[in-house]
């Protein structure tokens, strides 16, 4: 959602923004509607000042004696006016509303230009691939014979899902007790459980609803399956107003995630690395607009921590104008290096919404020196995302007859097992 006010006064900047994502300018459009809404505000205002007027002089007619047949008209036709003007400005109010919200958020200044992937910029390289003396292979190929199969899957749900039984489906789980116990013990994010079913408004307030419907799962009863804990987490401060002294609040869940993948028809249907459902580590920030730049580095460290003790090596590139998501301002795509496809594969984005998300939800704060309430800033980032996570740590710490040694790191959460060894 965009501030309005500010959209008046920088029609062109907010153009521009658009622009720079590939999208045709929409200010004009979006001032129309908003003159006539507040042209129709004034007309309104100055008939119902008319009705007042005239009922004023139809009592003194009536006091008086005189003839009040044509106030009386007046006032009469003054009401159907009035009655078709309110209905115009709720059609005009809910347009409106309906351009604010139909367009994404203002890229920050620093994000790079470009149509698409192509044009991100890897902001810092961290640790080095592993080399092996032998062929690498996939998460798909290894996991084969550590419990991974995804025919058990689709015999019970279909394509894009995976059965993890044994080791793996612990490793699993040690990943995100791991990757919660690092955010809350040592990062100061809150754990917090989260229901897996909400309504429409908690999708508008993040931003995938109405645009990405086709991307998400709606159940019989009218809610939806959350694509993300981002979702409850940050509308966990829809509607309310904040002190600063309260501020940051940090939030951490480990929550399934469900998606349909309309628009990925054909793209990474091999193995585990888009999937129907999957687990992952959520991290929300809700800031003041001061606090958001700093947050948003320290969110990412925090989710490069997870791949420095897991020992993974990995990149992170700040996203261009084409490839930021809807609601965010500015994202780093944290990148982890997978031998069995030779290429460095996103495991984790951490994105500035900026005040986007808080006025969808209104959401607000109190500033200490006081003044009006102000629009708060809200952050999100995965920490990571735990089958891939599990992927890169197959991929990246295989030896040649196919066990996996894992990272130090993990060992406690594995009651001290320290590799994964192929089943006969």
């Amino acid at each position: 959602m965009h501030d309005l006010r500010w959209l008046r006064e920088n029609a062109a900047a907010f153009d521009r923004s658009l622009a720079r994502r590939g999208l045709p300018p929409a200010a004009a459009t979006i001032l129309a509607v908003d003159e006539e809404r507040r042209a129709l505000e004034t007309t309104l205002q100055e008939r119902q000042a008319e009705r007042n007027r005239l009922s004023k002089e139809i009592g003194e007619a009536k006091r008086t004696g005189a003839d009040a047949t044509a106030l009386l008209a007046r006032v009469a036709a003054l009401k159907d006016e009035v009655k078709a003007g309110e209905e115009r400005l709720r059609e005009l109010q809910a347009r409106l509303e309906s351009l604010l919200a139909s367009y994404p958020n203002r890229l920050a200044e620093e994000v790079p230009d470009g149509p698409d992937e192509r044009a991100n910029r890897v902001v810092r390289v961290v640790g080095t691939p592993p080399r092996f003396g032998f062929p690498p292979k996939s998460h798909d190929e290894l996991g084969a014979k550590l419990g991974m199969s995804f025919e058990r899957a689709a015999k019970l749900s279909g394509a894009r899902f995976v059965v993890l039984r044994g080791a793996l489906a612990r490793l699993e789980r040690a990943l995100a007790t791991f990757m919660l116990d690092l955010q809350t013990k040592e990062h100061g994010y809150l754990e917090v459980s989260v229901p897996l079913l909400v309504r429409d408004d908690a999708l508008f307030g993040t931003g995938q609803l109405p645009k990405f419907a086709q991307d998400l799962f709606r159940v019989d009863s009218g809610h939806w399956l959350i694509p993300t804990a981002e979702v409850p987490l940050t509308n966990l401060v829809a509607g309310e107003i904040l002190a600063e002294a309260e501020l940051p609040l940090r939030f951490t869940a480990c929550t399934p995630c469900f998606r349909s993948e309309a628009g990925a028809a054909g793209k990474d249907t091999k193995g585990m690395l888009r999937q129907h459902q999957f687990l992952k580590v959520e991290l929300v920030s809700v800031t003041t607009p001061e606090q958001s730049a700093a947050e948003h580095e320290r969110m990412t460290a925090c989710a490069e921590e997870v791949l420095k003790r897991l020992e993974l090596p990995y990149r992170v590139v700040l996203l261009c104008s084409g490839d930021t998501g809807f609601a965010s301002a500015k994202t780093y795509d944290l990148e982890v290096w997978l031998p069995g496809q030779g290429v460095y594969r996103e495991i984790s984005s951490c994105s500035n919404c900026t005040d986007f998300q808080a006025r969808r939800m209104q959401a607000r704060y109190r500033p200490a020196a006081g003044g009006s309430p102000r629009f708060l800033h809200t952050l999100n980032g995965s920490g990571l995302a735990v089958g891939r996570t599990l992927i890169a740590l197959l991929e990246n710490f295989q030896e040649a007859d196919g066990s996996i040694r894992l990272p130090g790191a993990l060992v406690p959460y594995m009651d001290g097992i320290d590799r994964l060894e192929p089943e006969d």
